[in-house]
């Protein structure tokens, strides 16, 4: 897989952004009664549970050439951080708010991708961000005088799964996704163990008395979360970082409908036509990279 194969790419990204928000949806549902440091513990642990057996059974090792090693535990240490700036976000702010305000994302993405590792990023890539990001003010209308503090925690989710997606894209270039997601579990499972036990308030008091609803819920945020990154980390192997930018645009529409169903969260008219500009973007930006994609078999088949 040595090159880009931008239309896989975005179908992979495309999942993302419907598991994403579901992941987010049910750490919402946990956040009043299971501690940050356990929802972190249990979504990582999980991770390395699902694919550490995957890994073995291909014969693959857990061991990493040095400059890998760095470059992955650095990808694991703003993980752990994206993810908990996220949940705790999530324990103030409603579900398609917080999507809403971490929506900056994508343009950090597309400065980053083009100035520190030279992609190009055209016009229609850019016009694409800036018809999502207007659809995406339509959806929520974000109020941070209202919202006080905790609207900059989505705000400070947005750099780090910035910085997270551009090593990503370096790293899921040489190793593979389902061998990069185990090894970051068992990182991360190893770097939140001792932070655990030594600050006992980050697990909470009766950190493992959960009522079964709350052991399923658990169970599924381990099981989508990991799904989620999954896809995000096999989208990013095969297209740039400025042409999964605009995707993530999706996540709005999909995070909205998940927020009412689950919180009876029903957009009003206005979001309603922000919705279908972001969902327009999104499909724009699949159509394109399908005809681009289509170019060169196009080419051969004419020679």
């Amino acid at each position: 897989m040595s090159g880009d194969r931008p239309f896989l790419g975005v179908l992979l990204m495309l999942a993302f952004c419907v598991l994403a928000p579901l992941g987010d949806a049910v750490a919402k549902l946990l956040g009043g009664i299971v501690a940050l440091g356990i929802l972190l513990l249990v979504r990582f642990v999980m991770q390395a549970l699902i694919l550490l057996p995957l890994v073995l059974l291909n014969g693959q090792k857990l061991t990493l050439p040095r400059d890998l090693l760095i470059w992955t535990l650095m990808r694991t240490g703003l993980h752990i951080l994206g993810i908990g700036l996220m949940f705790t976000a999530l324990r103030y702010l409603p579900l398609a708010d917080a999507l809403a305000i971490a929506f900056v994302m994508p343009f950090i993405m597309l400065l980053l991708g083009h100035f520190a590792m030279g992609e190009e990023v055209g016009m229609p890539r850019m016009m694409a961000c800036l018809v999502g990001f207007i659809g995406t003010l339509l959806v929520i209308q974000p109020n941070f005088v209202e919202v006080g503090y905790p609207a900059l925690l989505p705000l400070g989710v947005a750099l780090v799964f910035a910085l997270f997606m551009m090593l990503t894209r370096k790293v899921a270039r040489d190793v593979d996704p389902i061998r990069l997601q185990a090894i970051s579990g068992v990182q991360a499972t190893v770097m939140l163990v001792p932070l655990l036990l030594l600050f006992p308030d980050a697990r909470g008091t009766g950190a493992f008395d959960f009522a079964p609803s709350t052991l399923w819920l658990l169970l599924a945020l381990g099981v989508i979360g990991t799904s989620a990154h999954l896809f995000m980390t096999w989208s990013l192997r095969f297209a740039p970082a400025s042409t999964l930018a605009p995707m993530q645009y999706l996540e709005i529409p999909f995070g909205t409908a998940i927020g009412w169903m689950i919180f009876s969260d029903l957009p009003n008219g206005l979001a309603a036509v922000g919705i279908c500009i972001t969902v327009g973007a999104g499909l724009y930006i699949i159509m394109r990279e399908r005809q681009l994609s289509r170019r060169p078999q196009d080419a051969t088949a004419a020679e």
